[in-house]
């Protein structure tokens, strides 16, 4: 499958090697980053590949850092999983000290180097920093995905001509499936497996070497409350209690889960439209195949139209879609969600560089109603010509004109449009 999958995060890796003497790319474990590394360096016979995750090479590593970066000479040095190594980066500083060619080390990272444990040197402007997510829909399909500047440059009047032949067993599909490069070919029962067996090394191999202070039974208990609250209002106290983490250690353990990618969060957007914005961040697990699994939703719940366990992952899916297109998309933008306490809320607003909002909600059902335009319009209203879109996102396959700048789209117009 990786080999069939073009990343859209290639082109931007090798703009960054082309004028900077490094790059780190970092993201979850398999995800891919080993295979960009690779294909980065496909034009180079003599760049050398070192894995750390392998023993004998770490030995090495840690035996002499100056020569084991030093190794490839002019050429391109790949380090892959080098936060298993951490002072490792003052070596590699010291040898772009004395020579910041451009395009000398790639380094790979599972966890976020700038909070890794015993981390000698932030690199920071010595090497351009890359997070590579999994598969985006738009990889999948071969299709240059990019939401935000395709609500942006949409003619009027053109959203409401979108149609999509996706129906929503397909979106469930989706969600099950997940991101992950391994599993798209996988049948149900070995996705589960994988995922599975995915987590347990993460938590009980990887993540004891970030922290000391680390129960694995905690933080799996941690896991299961965030999918079943999935794209939901992070609520310490109560996460803390139920999954038996004091209170004081608890910012640590949802750390530890985004240092290793597994989670990711949406802080509230505080525009000053009034004084009583929440001041609550959102939290999603970044994959919505892990999501289900670990929450043990079946296709047949997630179908279930009256049961309405599908609301949850689906945002979680559209929230990680939007976080994935942020690397490559030409309308650069930031990833927020709305609610004050009066009780408006929007699920996602993108704020483009211009300061334009694109505010968007998901909802699992096939059809739009108004009520679902609400809390759109109050915001339209009160951002006038900063208010590009207000997009409702659901299962249906017909796009929609509601009002003016507020559109009813099928989630797939994320990858389509």
């Amino acid at each position: 499958m990786n080999d069939l999958v073009t990343r859209h995060a290639e082109p931007i890796a090798r703009d960054i090697l082309s004028y900077m003497p490094g790059l780190i790319i970092e993201g979850a474990r398999q995800v891919g980053k080993s295979t960009l590394g690779q294909q980065l360096i496909s034009g180079d016979a003599n760049a050398n590949v070192m894995n750390l995750d392998d023993e004998q090479t770490l030995a090495a590593a840690k035996e002499d850092p100056a020569g084991f970066v030093a190794q490839a000479g002019s050429h391109t040095l790949v380090i892959d999983e080098v936060q298993r190594l951490p002072n490792l980066t003052l070596a590699v500083k010291s040898a772009i000290d004395r020579d910041r060619q451009p395009g000398r080390f790639i380094l790979t990272g599972s966890s976020s180097l700038l909070r890794t444990r015993g981390l000698s040197d932030s690199l920071a402007g010595r090497v351009g920093r890359l997070t590579l997510f999994g598969f985006s829909q738009g990889e999948l399909v071969k299709r240059h995905d990019d939401f935000a500047s395709s609500i942006s440059e949409a003619p009027p009047g053109s959203l409401a001509l979108f149609t999509s032949t996706l129906t929503r067993p397909d979106y469930v599909r989706l969600v099950v499936t997940g991101a992950y490069p391994d599993v798209q070919k996988l049948s149900d029962q070995r996705r589960g497996r994988w995922l599975d067996d995915y987590l347990q090394g993460l938590i009980r191999r990887d993540m004891p070497e970030l922290r000391r202070l680390f129960n694995p039974d905690r933080a799996m208990s941690l896991m299961r409350l965030l999918a079943a609250n999935q794209a939901g209002e992070l609520v310490k106290a109560r996460l803390a209690n139920e999954a038996g983490i004091s209170a004081a250690a608890i910012d640590s353990y949802l750390d530890l889960l985004a240092d290793t990618w597994l989670i990711d969060t949406l802080p509230p957007w505080t525009p000053n439209l009034s004084e009583r914005e929440s001041a609550r961040h959102k939290g999603f697990i970044v994959d919505s195949g892990l999501t289900t699994r670990v929450s043990r939703l079946t296709i047949g719940q997630l179908d279930n139209i009256v049961g309405g366990a599908f609301g949850g992952p689906l945002e979680g899916f559209v929230a990680a879609e939007l976080l994935r297109q942020r690397t490559w998309s030409r309308q650069p933008f930031e990833l927020f969600h709305y609610r004050d306490r009066a009780g408006a809320e929007i699920d996602l607003i993108l704020e483009l560089s211009g300061g334009g909002i694109i505010a968007v909600e998901v909802k699992s059902a096939t059809t739009f109603q108004t009520p679902h335009f609400k809390h759109l319009r109050t915001l339209r209203d009160k951002l006038g010509s900063r208010f590009v879109a207000g997009i409702v996102l659901n299962t249906g396959q017909q796009g929609y004109r509601f009002a003016d700048r507020l559109y009813g789209l099928p989630v797939s117009a994320l990858w389509q449009l």
